[in-house]
């Protein structure tokens, strides 16, 4: 009677449709806002969501990974950890017959998941830098906060910010920092570059925790009114200091988008069982987020008409 009882609980399961969503780390506000709306999203069309988070660690994902095969899910929504360390653990899952769906940072071997839903960063990137030397004058000395090395889209970053910065005469890069996507980090790193770099007109960081991270800083030391700072995201905290003129911008990932759409995706192949879109890799543009688009955002990482 037991079996029968558990067998029971397994096939109800399997009918109800189970879909595992692993973040980054839901203590920052992007990648919070990325498991919310997937786990909405999967919950409106009638799964069971559970969102998980691998804080950037590879075996804590692999552990996630592991957990959702032996749970049987019927598809993993994940921002994976690491563009190559992330692919075994993704290899697993299409070994076991459960599709992945990437959001957020890709993979470096294409043909694992079904399908990668990605911010447009390199786009981005360049639009961001683009509307900070407008800022700057196109004169000055500046520090650059860089994201964690195992991301990809901290280097992407960078070389958008290199593309348009590098073609500026007057503008000299002072000094670089990892910062790891962290405020934390960030301004620690800041009031150590400030120390030896102290007439520096300018910060550009590769998310919006490690922009308000230098926010602070400047702060403490006074130097915030001299300094054009932009950030990467759109966070609602980031968008508050545009609007309070403590940043130059923000550049909105289209989180919301992405993340939605990618549960979308997972349970047209659920119930089809064949992905959607024909290209595996799908980029989204990013925006803008401006003091005049500040105000026209709607909730976190959505911009209003």
């Amino acid at each position: 009677m037991l079996l029968l009882t558990l067998l029971f609980a397994a096939a109800q399961a399997r009918a109800e449709g189970r879909i595992s969503i692993i973040v980054n780390d839901p203590e920052n506000p992007y990648w919070a806002a990325e498991g919310e709306v997937a786990k909405a999203t999967a919950t409106e069309l009638g799964y069971k969501a559970v969102v998980a988070a691998h804080e950037g660690n590879p075996l804590i994902e692999g552990t996630h990974v592991d957990s959702a095969i032996a749970a049987g899910v019927d598809a993993i929504i994940l921002d994976p950890a690491d563009a190559t360390g992330s692919a075994e653990a993704v290899r697993r899952a299409k070994a076991a017959g459960i599709p992945v769906f990437i959001v957020n940072a890709g993979l470096a071997m294409p043909g694992l998941a079904v399908a990668q839903l990605l911010s447009n960063n390199a786009q981005g990137a360049e639009l961001g830098a683009s509307h900070w030397l407008q800022a700057m004058g196109g004169t000055g000395s500046y520090l650059e906060l860089l994201g964690a090395a195992a991301d990809p889209n901290a280097a992407i970053r960078s070389r958008g910010f290199a593309n348009v910065l590098g073609t500026a005469d007057g503008l000299q890069q002072a000094a670089a920092a990892a910062a790891d996507w962290n405020r934390t980090l960030a301004y620690e790193e800041t009031r150590k570059l400030l120390a030896s770099h102290p007439q520096i007109t300018g910060v550009i960081a590769g998310n919006d925790e490690m922009a308000l991270g230098a926010v602070a800083a400047l702060k403490e030391a006074g130097r915030l009114d001299a300094v054009t700072v932009g950030g990467f995201d759109g966070s609602p905290d980031a968008v508050a200091a545009v609007i309070a003129g403590e940043l130059a911008y923000t550049v909105l990932q289209p989180v919301a988008i992405f993340a939605e759409e990618a549960v979308r995706q997972a349970d047209h192949y659920i119930r089809t069982g064949k992905p959607r879109e024909k290209r595996e890799v799908q980029f989204f543009d990013c925006l803008l987020i401006d003091a005049g688009a500040a105000g026209r955002m709607t909730a976190p990482f959505v911009l209003g008409d």
